[in-house]
């Protein structure tokens, strides 16, 4: 926010779309997760299924991480606008009707979420413009910009690579990878994370002015870091350079935001006893952790050697299940709770916080360990064999 708190009440809140939402992201969590444990176990026992093409590797793996994205990320996100739009800007949404159009569609239309962005522009975006852009809070800002983002980076990664033929269009492709992370999860969480802390601490963001430069930056650096996928490719070393400084700068512009909003969580405790700025207080120290992983994990030295490593999976898992999770999950448990006919169970709550916290530290060190080993035996002159069967008796 910029120099006050949001207040604390919800005018004109459709909380049944906070609800139905929160709802969708939670069972298609579990059904992501699920596609995720069975691709995971075709990894070890790759007959598994037999030869049904809908349950091979590829397509749960793909089921798995869009399904994460858009299905869980993705109804968290609007739960949480549908609740922090009116707080934020004292208006209604433009429509209910048009509410549940983009429920349906989003959640039984699986195979244009992409375009349904538009339908979800005309839905948040007015209230903004008609309260006037010169008092916009913090969190408003990076709503309005993640969803425009993402609206122009989506043709580009989804219909580009159909059009340019080659390592340029794998190009293009590799864009929308991070595109997706950055213009579409990034800012939506960060959205989450800027109005639950002065929400539930009843402070103002610590600096307007470091939230303001760490969002302009964060829209300025991240559409170019997408080609750091291809370094050591045929790609033009010069993209691949702009890439590589591009994922630089935004580990700086990430220690930028993160020290603002550490600073504006100051008296609330290493621990907040609020559930929902307890998540997006974790959400916010796996996020300078995981950004400055990318950006070390971008140099052309460590690159070379973890490329093809489990440390890439553990990076991976640690931004979308630890930054953008715990994100998302305080968004959702912040706006559940101010539904007053809404039912949950604190102890609960409680519990799947420090699952989830344990779970993913233990995973994504795992992950981490297993996959510097890797990069060591990979820049070994033993024949890839022998490098495999060594790594298979380190873990065993």
């Amino acid at each position: 926010m910029s120099d006050q708190p949001v207040s604390a009440a919800a005018p004109a809140v459709e909380t049944s779309l906070v609800y139905t939402h929160g709802l969708a992201a939670i069972v298609t969590l579990l059904i992501s997760i699920g596609f995720g444990v069975l691709a995971s176990i075709e990894m070890l026992v790759p007959d598994l299924v037999g030869n049904i093409p809908w349950l091979t590797w590829g397509r749960l793996r793909y089921d798995h991480t869009q399904g994460i994205m858009l299905g869980w990320l993705g109804n968290a996100f609007f739960a949480f606008l549908y609740h922090g739009i009116p707080v934020l800007t004292g208006r209604r949404i433009t429509s209910l009707r048009l509410g549940h159009w983009i429920f349906g569609l989003w959640n039984f239309a699986v195979v244009a979420p992409g375009w349904i962005l538009v339908l979800a522009l005309v839905q948040f975006l007015p209230p903004f413009f008609s309260r006037g852009l010169e008092d916009l809070y913090v969190s408003s800002w990076y709503v309005i910009g993640g969803l425009i983002f993402t609206l122009l980076a989506y043709p580009m990664g989804n219909f580009v690579p159909e059009l340019v033929p080659g390592a340029r269009g794998a190009a293009f492709s590799g864009l929308w990878i991070h595109d997706a992370i950055g213009l579409f999860v990034t800012p939506l969480a960060l959205a989450v994370i800027y109005f639950v802390i002065p929400a539930a601490t009843r402070r103002p963001i610590y600096s307007h002015f470091l939230s303001m430069l760490g969002f302009w930056l964060l829209f300025f650096l991240y559409p170019l870091n997408g080609t750091h996928h291809y370094v050591f490719s045929v790609i033009p070393m010069s993209a691949q350079i702009g890439a590589i400084t591009a994922s630089t700068l935004l580990g700086v512009d990430v220690i930028i935001v993160v020290a603002n909003l550490l600073l504006s969580l100051r008296g609330a405790g290493l621990i907040p006893r609020d559930l929902g700025l307890r998540f997006v207080a974790t959400g916010t120290v796996f996020y300078l952790i995981v950004s400055i992983q990318g950006s070390v994990q971008a140099q052309m030295a460590i690159n070379r050697a973890v490329h093809f490593s489990d440390f890439v999976v553990g990076h991976s898992h640690l931004a979308m299940l630890g930054f953008a999770t715990f994100a998302a999950a305080g968004g959702i448990i912040h706006a559940w709770q101010r539904i007053p006919w809404a039912r949950y169970n604190p102890a609960a709550l409680e519990w799947s916080y420090w699952l989830l916290t344990a779970g993913v530290v233990i995973m994504v060190s795992d992950l981490t360990i297993a996959g510097l080993v890797e990069a060591k035996l990979w820049q070994s002159a033993a024949p890839w064999m022998c490098r495999a069967m060594c790594r298979g008796r380190r873990r065993r």
